[in-house]
C-alpha cells in the first residue's frame, strides 16, 4: 500500500469515528437537562419501530433489601459511553453504558455503622473542566465530588471529598434530619444545593445554597425563612427564622443558564398538618423561587399555596420552555403540583401565562391554627386530577363493599380543595403523592407537557396531643403517631412498611427500654433520629411505651408540655376498600399531554393496570405511580413508574400505547436516553420496594436489535 492510499485510510478512518462519535448523545444532567425537560434529541426509536425493543443488559448491583424496604429512584446520568448511577444502598457506580459491565463502586458509608436513615438517592450532578471530571452526589446529610475516572473523592472538596449540609443553615441543626437525596443543578463552577427535612418539628430551614464545586466552600445562601429585614420576614411570626423549619427544596431545580437564572420550587413548612405556631403566608414555603444563579439574590417569586396545611409541596422541578403566544416566542417556566394544576410563567418577569385567581375557602376549627382566606388556582390548563372526591365518585366495582364505603363517607368531613385538617378526619384527594409528583414531567421543543397522575384518596386525621392521659403519650402522639399510628399499631406509611409498637411486639423484636432508648436518639433504618428530644421527654414515652399505655395508667406530669396545645396526626392513611383498591372510582393512574401554548389537552390515558381486574373484563384502570417520563424526537414516550412493574412506550401525538415489558421489580424511577456509536438505549432502574412490591437491584438497558 502506497503512501496515499495509506493517508486515505487513516483520514476515512478517523472520519469514520468521528461521524460515529458525532451521533453520540449524552443524558448529562439530572431529569436530562437543565431545563428539566426529560426530552431527548433522539429519533432512531420511533412508533414503527418501537414494539421491537429487546432487553439489551442488566447491571444487578446485590444491594436489595430481603425484607422488600429498600428501593432505586435514581434517574442516572450517561457522558460519553459511561454511565454513573446508585445502588438500593446509594453505592455511587460507574458502568460501560453499552454493556452494563461495572467500572468502579463508591460506598460513601464504608466502615460506618448505625448510619440511620439514608433515604433515597435521585440522582446526580455532573461538573466539568478541562481534565478536571467530578459527580456530585448526596448521601445522608453530606454532598460528595468523586472523580469521574477513579470513583475516588476528590481530596480538595471540603473535608477529605465531602461537605456537610448540616452546617452553614444559620443555626446549630446537628441533632435534626437532614438528606441530600436529590441532586443540585451546577451552574459555571458553583453547586446549587437544597435538602429533604423533617415534616414535623422541629426542623431545619430550607435555605438554597450554592458551593464552589472546585473547593466545596459556602459562595451564597437565601433564606427560604426570611431573616429581620428580609423581603418575606413579616408573613412569619417574628422569631420563626429561629425555630421554624422546611420551606426547603427537595425535588430538583432548573437553570436558565443563559440568563443567570436558576429556578427554585420549594415544599411546605413543618409541621405538615398544623401551623398555629407559624400564623401568616409564609413564604418562601410552596414557592417557585426566580433567583440570580450568580448571586443567590431574589428575581421573582410566586406562592402556590398561603400558609400549607395540606403537605402541598410543589412536587418536581419545573420545566423551561417557550410558548408561542400569536406568532411571539415567550421563554417559560411551567410547574405542576400535587394537586393536579399547571401553572405558567414567564421565566423572565414572572408575570402568569395564563389568569390566576384567588378562591376564598374554608377556615379551621383547630385550637390555635388559623387558615389562610384565600389560595390561588389557574384558570388553564383544566387540572388534570379530580378535584372533589363526592358520593358519586366512590367505587363502584365491588357492588358487595359499597356500603362500606358509603358509610365511612358520611363519617368524614365533606370534601373540597383546601378543606383544613380536622379531629373528624378530613380527606385528602387526589392525595398527598399525586396529581404530580417528584419523577416530573416531560415538555417537547413545540410546548407540549406530559405529565403522569396519582388519584388516590387519603384521610388526615388530626389529634390533639394536650390531651394526652401523661407526659409520655403527649410525646408520642406529636412525635410518633404519625407513622405508627395513634393506636401503635403500625401502618403504611406511603408505601413504606411501618412496624407496630405495643408491648407484645417490642418483646418479640427483643427490645428492652435501652433498646429503644438507643433507636429514638440514633435513629434506626427509615426512622431518623430523635436526638432532640430531652432526656425527660424521651424517659416520658418509653415509660408509656413499657407501662403506662399497657396498663391504662393516666397519672398526669408536670412540665412544660401540659401548658401546650400541639397537634399531631394518625399518619399517612389511604383510604382504600377491604379488598385493597382505591376507594374512589378509576383512573387510579393517568397519563397526559397538555399544550401549553393554548392550555388545552391533546390526550389522557390510564398508566398501569391490575391484571386480576382486567382479567374480569374491566378496563384497564391505571395504578399508583412513582417516577416520570422521557420524550424523544422520534414521537416516542418512554415511562415505567407503575405498580404493575412494567416499562411502557406510548405514541406522544395519540397517547396509544406502543410497548410494555415486565421488569425484574418495578421503576420507580425516571428513565434515561441515549446514544453510543449511533446506537440508541433507554434504561430504567428497576427498585421496586415501594406500593407492597418486591425490592430490586437492577438497571435495565433496551435497544432495538
Amino acid at each position: 500500500m502506497n503512501q496515499t492510499n495509506r493517508t486515505l485510510l487513516l483520514v476515512t478512518a478517523v472520519f469514520t469515528s468521528f461521524i460515529a462519535r458525532a451521533e453520540d448523545h449524552n443524558w448529562p444532567t439530572y431529569l436530562g437537562d437543565k431545563a428539566s425537560s426529560q426530552y431527548s434529541e433522539l429519533t432512531q426509536i420511533t412508533p414503527d419501530n418501537v414494539n421491537q425493543l429487546k432487553i439489551d443488559w442488566i447491571f444487578n448491583s446485590g444491594d436489595a433489601a430481603e425484607d422488600n424496604r429498600s428501593q432505586i429512584q435514581c434517574n442516572p446520568l450517561i457522558i460519553d459511553g459511561i454511565l454513573y448511577g446508585t445502588t438500593p444502598k446509594i453505592v455511587l457506580f460507574a458502568l460501560d453504558a453499552t454493556t452494563g459491565e461495572a467500572l468502579w463502586r463508591f460506598d460513601p458509608f464504608a466502615g460506618e455503622s448505625g448510619a440511620g436513615s439514608l433515604g433515597v438517592n435521585r440522582g446526580l450532578a455532573h461538573w466539568k473542566k478541562g481534565d478536571d471530571q467530578r459527580i456530585l452526589f448526596g448521601a445522608g446529610s453530606f454532598l460528595y465530588a468523586v472523580d469521574t475516572d477513579t470513583g475516588k473523592p476528590i481530596e480538595t472538596f471540603g473535608t477529605q471529598g465531602r461537605i456537610d449540609l448540616k452546617k452553614g443553615l444559620g443555626r446549630d441543626v446537628d441533632n435534626l434530619s437532614y438528606l441530600a437525596n436529590t441532586p443540585g443543578v451546577v451552574y459555571g463552577d458553583l453547586i446549587i444545593m437544597g435538602g429533604r427535612l423533617s415534616e414535623g418539628l422541629p426542623a431545619p430551614p430550607g435555605h438554597i445554597r450554592a458551593y464552589s464545586v472546585i473547593t466545596g466552600k459556602l459562595v451564597w445562601r437565601f433564606n427560604t425563612i426570611p431573616h429581620p429585614g428580609e423581603y418575606g420576614y413579616e408573613t412569619w411570626p417574628k422569631d420563626a427564622y429561629l425555630r421554624s423549619g422546611g420551606a426547603n427544596v427537595w425535588t430538583g431545580m432548573a437553570v436558565d443558564e443563559s440568563r443567570g437564572l436558576v429556578y427554585c420550587p420549594t415544599g411546605s413548612a413543618s409541621a405538615d398538618f398544623y401551623g398555629g405556631d407559624r400564623i401568616g403566608a409564609n413564604l418562601f414555603a410552596n414557592t417557585l423561587i426566580c433567583l440570580d444563579a450568580k448571586t443567590g439574590k431574589r428575581v421573582w417569586h410566586y406562592q402556590f399555596v398561603h400558609h400549607d396545611m395540606w403537605d402541598r409541596d410543589l412536587p418536581a422541578p419545573p420545566n423551561l420552555l417557550e410558548i408561542n403566544r400569536e406568532g411571539r416566542k415567550i421563554p417559560a417556566v411551567s410547574v405542576t403540583t400535587k394537586s393536579g394544576h399547571i401553572f405558567v410563567f414567564n421565566r423572565v418577569t414572572g408575570e402568569p401565562l395564563f389568569p390566576i385567581e384567588e378562591r376564598p375557602y374554608p377556615s379551621s376549627d383547630l385550637v390555635g391554627e388559623s387558615a389562610w382566606p384565600t389560595q390561588p388556582l389557574p384558570t388553564k390548563p383544566a387540572p388534570f386530577a379530580r378535584q372533589v372526591l363526592s358520593y358519586d365518585l366512590l367505587n363502584d366495582l365491588f357492588p358487595e363493599i359499597r356500603a362500606e364505603l358509603q358509610n365511612r363517607f358520611i363519617r368524614l368531613r365533606p370534601h373540597m380543595p383546601f378543606t383544613p385538617p380536622s379531629e373528624q378526619g378530613t380527606i385528602i384527594f387526589p392525595g398527598f403523592d399525586g396529581g404530580g409528583e417528584w419523577g416530573g414531567q416531560a415538555t417537547d421543543p413545540s410546548g407540549i407537557l406530559y405529565v403522569n397522575s396519582n388519584e388516590m384518596p387519603w384521610i388526615l386525621t388530626m389529634v390533639n396531643a394536650s390531651k394526652g392521659n401523661t407526659n409520655g403519650e403527649r410525646v408520642y402522639l406529636q412525635m410518633c403517631s404519625a407513622c405508627h399510628g395513634q393506636d401503635r399499631l403500625g401502618s403504611e406509611n406511603q408505601g413504606t412498611l411501618i412496624p407496630p409498637l405495643t408491648l407484645p411486639k417490642l418483646s418479640e423484636k427483643n427490645l428492652n427500654q435501652e433498646g429503644v432508648k438507643e433507636k429514638i436518639q440514633n435513629g434506626a433504618g427509615i426512622m431518623p433520629s430523635f436526638g432532640f428530644l430531652s432526656e425527660k421527654d424521651i424517659e416520658a414515652v418509653i415509660k408509656y411505651l413499657f407501662k403506662d399505655a399497657e396498663s391504662g395508667a393516666a397519672d398526669r406530669h408536670s412540665g412544660e408540655r401540659d401548658a401546650i396545645t400541639q397537634y399531631g396526626h394518625t399518619g399517612y392513611n389511604k383510604w382504600t376498600t377491604s379488598n385493597g383498591y382505591p376507594a374512589v372510582k378509576p383512573p387510579w393512574g393517568t397519563l397526559n399531554a397538555i399544550d401549553l401554548n393554548s392550555g388545552e389537552y391533546i390526550w389522557t390515558t390510564t398508566l398501569g393496570e391490575f391484571p386480576e381486574l382486567t382479567a374480569k373484563g374491566i378496563p384497564p384502570t391505571g395504578t399508583e405511580n412513582y417516577g416520570g417520563p422521557v420524550a424523544t424526537a422520534g414521537g416516542v414516550l418512554f415511562i415505567a413508574a407503575s405498580l404493575d412493574e412494567h416499562f411502557r412506550a406510548f405514541d406522544m401525538k395519540t397517547g396509544t400505547e406502543l410497548f410494555k415489558a415486565k421488569l425484574p421489580a418495578a421503576g420507580y424511577a425516571t428513565p434515561a436516553t441515549y446514544s453510543v456509536d449511533g446506537k440508541q438505549y433507554v434504561v430504567i432502574a428497576c427498585g421496586g420496594g415501594k406500593l407492597g412490591t418486591r425490592s430490586g437491584d437492577a438497571y435495565v438497558a433496551f435497544s432495538l436489535p
